[in-house]
């Protein structure tokens, strides 16, 4: 039952009092008092007509900025005494700050198998991706509306657009949100991206296909999204600054309301926060509900293990994967002798340059020495020391301060992995710890040293598809026994639209201008993903969010854990096969209901759920749902020890695939000592959309902290596989 409009104006007048009693609330309230800005979380949007409650909320739109189109809240500043008074009051259903997220394709679609010739259909055009990022360049020519009809009847957006910004039928929308209204000199007040990132993701996921595109020469071919004719619709919520929950939730309120069918977010906390705690998984549950797959980005912060922070079971989490295409950057000596190291360097050489070790040249008067200076940081260099000169870094950079100290090049090294090369604003190679020591023994024997950064050249990756240490690895922080990250996608060495006003490198300074630009990151997996789910949802427009999650996942191509020994916590369900996923035969589906008896299992209260749902939910002893019996379409056991190990999951498939089908479960796999065992081993359909049970169990002991199985249901046609994973918890 929907809660009645007028309690709802009656608790947003008491939430008001309450702030008011306290403090007098001013628009113009800083930081002085020790206010820190909260958003107040208070579920769905009621039923009815809230213009009643619209009317008393005026207030709280001039002052802290409310969502009202898809569900209910709003941002206010607050002392931490004011913050726990109303967090205890009647319809909050959490408070959490205003915090900050970071933003966490020639070659990428054909690799994975998904060529520009693949069947399409014309609702492809009817599809709308809501991206959710930095904005967009619109005279990209990824972005041109050359045979597209207008807007799908369904969009009820609109364009945020000033006299230097307009949307076309490609791009059909745009808006760009600051609660704060705290922008900085460099940042532009329109959905136009200065930065790069939402030009790429969007472009990566529905550009259109553009001959004779690369960086500097590099990855020349014809670029594309997955989507070509899909229509996009930009919410520019991160600026130079980074991103803020209060606009991404005020993003989501529009995105759902305008009438979007994906949502692809590359954006990520920096820590794992409790589902209600996070702006992300809040919207996207409440997309969930409407229909809506949002598509997030798994997080930079590999290779250690629960480093995950989008990892919502209503949302896709997508890892990154490497393809095979790599570069290499050589360095020569003066006694001319070759290093090779890895970066993606578009500068021709010009000849010798003097050579200089960093810790010889620190800036003293910035307070920096050469234990600071070695490492090559910003401003730690002296400028009179370095330019025109290469410096020898101990450490991995952006590149900044040899750049901006003048340098002539870097060539840095150190321990770290080297499976993903960058751009750097100057002539650059990132080499081994050995070959920098190689390097150094040089400089020390000779009062002449002198090196030269060659221009890398672009060299076949034979490993890929592998995942890389910097996308981040599961289990899952807030629920163990969900497994994330979903699957792994396209996410390096990622050729996509670029503003000609962003710098290559992302250096400011560095003056090279281009349309198209090379980057890594579970940022640019993400939109492969969302493509792929735009793809299926253009041949079965009616599936729900958790259908074509399931279509992507049980159809995912399997990785290696030769590659990657923490296995599923690094690929999940594998890499993406958008042609597989169209027909997958059968579907583990989910509901809002599925969710709610999870969040019950997960110690939620029917008081809090039913703000969250808008509906008359209740938890109970019989619907007190574990993880395990959550309809999703991989198994996670995690034990605190390795011995008597036992699960017991419930599942149901639907039949999407041939009316009638009988599908044999094989289990593969299974490490010894590990017993599993599925009930019923057969599932015989007799139509299409017929639901079938069943329920696999694991039992016995494990030698090794992670190991893996798969089940695969097999019709002789179709090959339905769910990946298997028992690990061990510690617990300290």
């Amino acid at each position: 039952m929907a809660r009645p409009i007028s309690s709802l104006c009656l608790l947003l007048l008491t939430l008001i009092y309450t702030l008011l009693s306290s403090h007098r609330i001013s628009g113009a309230v800083s930081g002085a008092d020790g206010r820190k800005e909260y958003i107040v979380y208070m579920g769905d949007k009621p039923l009815g007509d809230f213009s009643a409650a619209a009317a008393h909320t005026n207030l709280l739109q001039q002052v802290f900025g409310s969502y009202k189109r898809s569900f209910n809240g709003f941002v206010v500043k607050l002392t931490e005494e004011e913050m726990k008074q109303l967090e205890g009051m009647e319809g909050v259903v959490s408070i959490f700050p205003n915090g900050k997220k970071k933003l966490h394709t020639t070659r990428s679609w054909d690799f994975i198998g998904f060529t520009q010739q693949v069947n399409r259909t014309t609702i492809e055009s009817d599809v709308i991706i809501g991206v959710l990022d930095t904005g967009i360049w619109p005279e990209s020519d990824s972005f041109k509306d050359t045979g597209f009809g207008p807007p799908p009847t369904k969009w009820k957006g609109t364009c945020q657009g000033l006299s230097n910004f307009t949307c076309n039928n490609k791009i059909i929308g745009a808006s760009y949100y600051r609660s704060d209204g705290a922008f900085s000199p460099e940042d532009l007040q329109t959905p136009r991206d200065s930065l790069g990132h939402g030009t790429h993701t969007a472009s990566t996921a529905a550009g259109g296909v553009v001959s004779m595109a690369s960086l500097s020469g590099f990855g020349l071919g014809t670029a594309r999204g997955g989507v070509p004719s899909a229509r996009i619709a930009v919410y520019k919520i991160c600026w130079s600054d980074s991103c803020f929950d209060a606009d991404i939730l005020a993003a989501f309120d529009d995105a759902i309301a305008d009438g979007v069918d994906i949502i692809s977010l590359s954006v990520g906390d920096s820590t794992p926060k409790n589902y209600f705690a996070d702006s992300i998984a809040i919207g996207a549950f409440h997309a969930m509900k409407n229909g809506i797959l949002t598509s997030t980005s798994a997080g930079n912060d590999g290779p250690d293990f629960g480093s995950i922070t989008n990892f919502s079971p209503w949302s896709l989490s997508v890892a990154a994967s490497t393809i095979d295409r790599n570069f290499s950057t050589k360095v020569q000596l003066g006694d001319n002798k070759f290093y090779e190291g890895i970066s993606i360097n578009t500068f021709e050489p010009t000849g010798m340059y003097p050579l200089i070790y960093g810790g010889n040249a620190p800036n003293i008067t910035g307070g920096f020495t050469a234990n600071t200076s070695r490492f090559c940081t910003k401003n730690s260099l002296n400028s009179n020391l370095v330019k025109g000169k290469i410096v020898l870094c101990e450490a991995l950079s952006t590149g900044a301060g040899a750049f901006l100290a003048g340098a002539a090049g870097a060539v840095m090294a150190d321990r770290g992995t080297k499976d993903t090369a960058r751009p750097f604003p100057l002539p650059a190679s990132y080499l081994g710890a050995a070959d920098g020591s190689s390097i150094a023994s040089y400089l020390s024997s000779t009062s002449n040293a002198t090196a030269s950064i060659l221009k890398s050249t672009q060299v076949n990756d034979t490993l890929a598809p592998f995942v890389p240490d910097f996308s981040s690895r599961g289990p899952n922080p807030a629920t163990l026994d969900i497994l994330k990250p979903d699957l792994a996608a396209p996410g390096v060495h990622i050729l996509a639209a670029w503003p000609p006003i962003s710098p290559i490198s992302g250096v400011e300074g560095d003056s090279r201008s281009v349309q198209y630009n090379m980057q890594s990151g579970t940022s640019m997996a993400c939109p492969h993903a969302t493509a792929a789910a735009a793809y299926i949802k253009s041949f079965h427009p009616t599936w729900s969010p958790a259908a074509i999650k399931s279509a992507l996942m049980t159809t995912a191509l399997p990785m290696s854990a030769e590659k990657n020994q923490d296995a599923e916590f690094a690929y999940g369900s594998g890499q993406i096969n958008p042609l597989k996923a169209v027909d997958p035969g059968l579907i583990y589906d989910a509901d809002k209901i599925d969710y709610v008896n999870f969040l019950c299992g997960q110690g939620y209260t029917t008081q809090a759920l039913q703000l969250v749902t808008g509906d008359n939910s209740v938890c109970s002893s019989t619907i007190n749902a574990t993880a395990w019996d959550l309809n999703y379409p991989s198994f996670a056991l995690s034990s605190t020890t390795f011995e008597s190990i036992t699960g017991k999951f419930s599942r149901t498939v639907t039949n999407v695939g041939s009316a009638v089908s009988t599908y044999k479960a094989t289990v593969t796999g299974a490490p010894t000592g590990l017993q599993i065992q599925v009930v019923p081993g057969t599932l015989s359909f007799t139509s299409v959309g017929q639901k079938l049970s069943f329920v696999l169990e694991v039992k016995g002991s494990v030698d090794n902290s992670i190991v893996s199985a798969s089940l695969v249901w097999n019709d002789g046609v179709h090959q339905v596989r769910s990946p298997i994973v028992v690990f061990v918890v510690v617990i300290n």
